[in-house]
């Protein structure tokens, strides 16, 4: 696989555990979405206050640059809520080949993983906030659906699988 894989969904859904364990599956490098973020977003969530659409811009363009560098080199895995279609796009538009893996679940089980986190700045009173942004992938872009329950190591796997069936990127 030579495309740049997102690994998208909203907070709690493993996007890190999952990225790391896709990326290495794939012999792809990785790169942890939050690092992305510029400091006065970490600030905001970590005080509560949720991102808007102009908060997101330059941690959008610092991912999508990345994105554009790996797609020319044999591609990578990058953890990033692309929460809306309006981001998906934004970051499709410098790696067109970009496939989006949204891992979903519900709502309990996404808050008890957040709650379990230990030192992220993401606080469980923004999964609503999440939620309500969350914009599900369309029938027109690439990507798949995966199921968070289970271990880790079974979410990748479906993953995996289903990557596999995706068609071929353009040559």
């Amino acid at each position: 696989m030579t495309r740049v894989i997102v690994v998208m969904g909203v907070a709690g859904t493993g996007k890190t555990t999952v990225g790391r364990l896709l990326a290495d599956a794939l012999a792809l490098p990785y790169a942890e979405g939050d690092a992305f973020h510029p400091a006065a977003n970490v600030a905001k969530m970590s005080a509560g206050i949720p991102l808007d659409d102009l908060d997101r811009r330059p941690w959008l363009d610092s991912i999508g640059e990345w994105m554009r560098n790996r797609a020319g080199v044999g591609g990578g895995v990058v953890s990033a809520s692309s929460l809306k279609r309006a981001y998906r796009d934004r970051l499709r538009a410098v790696a067109p080949d970009t496939v989006f893996v949204h891992l979903t679940g519900d709502r309990p089980l996404i808050e008890e993983r957040m709650a379990a986190r230990k030192g992220h700045f993401m606080p469980t009173t923004l999964l609503d906030s999440q939620f309500a942004a969350l914009e599900p992938l369309q029938g027109d872009e690439l990507g798949v659906l995966v199921d968070v329950s289970g271990a880790p190591e079974d979410i990748t796997a479906r993953a995996l699988a289903a990557l596999r069936r995706l068609p071929a990127p353009a040559a």
